[in-house]
């Protein structure tokens, strides 16, 4: 980790505090006077975060609609569409290849990720579920077939 030592620099705002200048003591301006910081992959020197975490571990929680229902879904900002499918068939008892998610009336793919399609904190997804599965487990558990535990 590399240690610089931070200049203050303070604006002072007549409209905003109310009065003249604070003289450097307002409430942008103190702290410890040093600003840590961090090499990133790339070769990038940024400012480091004070909660520590780097912005591909944010969470943000996704509202989904199945329709009838909400599921709030926690998960990682960069996580994928797949994932999120993977995390909902454990609440909504469809498998993951039976979901179709739609977010901005576009339906996503599997390997699209949340934050490069625009999915931020406290937005919804639709959850659809596959027309053609759906019509096929309609027909399986139909009394017309053939195969179907009850006919005779």
């Amino acid at each position: 980790m590399i240690k610089f030592r931070a200049r203050k620099f303070c604006r002072s705002n007549s409209k905003i505090s109310g009065g003249g200048s604070t003289g450097g003591s307002g409430r942008g301006c103190g702290g410890s006077g040093e600003i840590k910081w961090e090499l990133r992959p790339g070769g990038m020197l940024v400012q480091k975060r004070e909660n520590g975490e780097s912005e591909g571990e944010e969470m943000i929680t996704v509202r989904v609609s199945t329709g009838s229902k909400w599921h709030d879904i926690s998960i990682e900002a960069t996580s994928t569409f797949g994932e999120l499918k993977t995390i909902l068939s454990l609440v909504t008892n469809l498998e993951p290849r039976e979901q179709r998610l739609l977010f901005r009336g576009k339906e996503r793919e599997d390997g699209d990720f949340l934050h490069m399609v625009g999915v931020k904190d406290r937005d919804k997804v639709l959850l659809l579920e596959d027309p053609a599965i759906k019509e096929r487990k309609l027909h399986a558990l139909s009394p017309e077939n053939p195969c179907h535990p009850i006919s005779v």
